[in-house]
């Protein structure tokens, strides 16, 4: 994340702080370590609605902070809580991220709504307007649960006829773990067996009204074979065609119609086949862009579509661009923007199985970064437009222009340059004014580079300087 899109971030959790609690949103103190009510929490809001945990703030919305000693501590052990099979049914794998707000540490945690029933430590906690409810004794609560998340989500429909031979267990189940341990080398499913990752995935379920158990169909999508995944969902189908030069037809095309796991490999070959490959400097680091492009795209078409739906999937490469549609259930019509959307996963089994073996991010972090590395890779922005066909337009226009690697690191520097003034200038607005001191920490540069974007914005006559020398301060323009 960019420090401009940090400065949006926190300026978002700050609005939402000021909101105070309520459905949507809960404030923990948790100096120093988490407590259950963190956990009683997270499983009402999966439940419900999903909303947002903060950790370091007082239930009346004053910031007290989490002890900067204590916070890898509790970022791991809310990790470790969540992934424990013992306390969580279903598993989730979620996470703290960190923010500076008012000189103290904040830990917060957007939890999304699950498509099945989440239970912490053997009991249902569902969310109120005054906080979490236990309703594990209230069997005609647990019952509206669970028939309202079986009509929003296709994915935990259960086949109770399936049977372990119309999957691809023994060849996946290893690759899996060796994936997810890749990821996180203490993974928990590095030491469970197939039958536990399945129910903590929550892919093998039994339904509490009926009695009815089988596998779901995030587990026939995620592990089945090809024939069994057409007989239960006959219009699955990903349709990947390249389209450069015969614009009638297409130079080259594959439809994938194999589980997720090697659906995924195909189509990310697919798109390294047809486009160019570079290297820019990214946090002092020299990184694949496009690979974090086609990782992007293609965890988001295989996880966040609707399954059920005669509508084809669809990667489609172009000259100056690459289009993705799928079929989805919308719940905010509209362009997104990275900065102030509220991320929900269309299929939240799914969605939580790629994060644990690192083909996708939390929730919400893969659209800032396609957002971030698009701009990297081709100094314009994607577009993410949500409606009953979810289509992501991703512009790639200076692939064939021969730019060099060199002239590459040049470009996102540049760029990098760019997303930092806009930051400072944001910054100076809120702040008043600010010493170069100040704009270094602030930029996480050099003093010398402060002082040299300081200067390029008093020549442009974005902004003022008053006194002299070390005493010199900046201040924004007034419009």
């Amino acid at each position: 994340m960019n420090i401009q899109q940090t400065y949006i971030m926190i300026s978002k959790l700050q609005q939402i702080i000021r909101g105070g609690e309520g459905l949507t949103v809960e404030f923990k103190r948790c100096t120093n370590e988490l407590t259950n009510s963190v956990f009683e929490t997270v499983s009402a809001f999966s439940n419900r609605y999903g909303g947002h945990i903060f950790l370091g703030i007082e239930d009346n919305g004053i910031i007290s902070g989490v002890n900067p000693n204590s916070v890898q501590g509790i970022k791991g052990n809310f990790v470790n809580t969540l992934n424990n099979i013992q306390r969580f049914a279903p598993t989730l794998f979620l996470a703290l991220e960190e923010a500076e707000i008012n000189g103290r540490i904040v830990l917060w945690c957007y939890v999304p709504a699950n498509s099945q029933v989440v239970m912490f430590g053997n009991r249902i906690y569902d969310r109120a307007e005054g906080g979490d409810v236990d309703i594990t004794r209230n069997p005609t609560m647990v019952a509206h649960i669970n028939q309202r998340k079986a009509a929003d989500y296709s994915e935990r429909k259960i086949f109770p006829y399936a049977k372990q031979s119309d999957f691809e267990f023994d060849r996946l189940m290893p690759h899996v773990r060796r994936l997810a341990v890749t990821h996180h080398a203490d993974h928990p499913w590095r030491t469970m067996n197939d039958g536990e990752i399945l129910k903590s995935a929550g892919l093998f379920q039994t339904e509490p009204e009926t009695g009815k158990s089988g596998y779901t169909l995030a587990a026939i999508l995620l592990f089945g074979l090809p024939e069994v995944i057409q007989s239960c969902t006959p219009n699955y189908i990903t349709d990947a065609i390249c389209r450069r030069d015969n614009l009638d037809r297409y130079d080259d095309r594959i439809m994938v119609r194999v589980n997720l796991i090697d659906a995924y490999d195909h189509l990310i070959e697919f798109i390294n086949k047809h486009t160019l490959d570079r290297f820019f400097l990214v946090d002092d680091q020299r990184v694949s862009v496009r690979s974090w492009i086609a990782r992007e795209l293609v965890s988001n078409i295989l996880v966040h579509r609707e399954y059920t739906s005669a509508y084809p999937a669809k990667i489609v490469i172009e000259r100056e661009r690459i289009v993705m549609e799928n079929w989805c259930l919308p719940k905010a019509p509209g362009k997104i923007d990275p900065n102030t959307f509220t991320p929900y996963p269309k299929n939240p089994l799914l969605a939580n199985f790629f994060v644990n073996i690192g083909r996708a991010d939390i929730l919400g972090s893969g659209v800032r970064n396609l957002y971030k590395y698009t701009r990297i890779y081709s100094g314009r922005e994607p577009e993410l437009i949500e409606g009953d066909v979810f289509k992501t337009i991703v512009p790639i226009a200076f692939l064939n222009n021969g730019m060099s690697d060199k002239m590459s690191d040049k470009m996102s520097d540049k760029m990098s340059d760019n997303n930092s003034r806009d930051a400072l200038l944001a910054y100076l607005q809120d702040n008043g004014e600010a010493s170069t001191a100040e704009v270094a920490k602030f930029l996480n540069r050099s003093s010398q580079t402060a002082r040299r974007m300081l200067a390029v914005l008093v020549a442009d006559g974005c902004v003022l300087a008053s006194g002299a020398n070390r005493n010199r301060k900046y201040r924004a323009r007034a419009e």
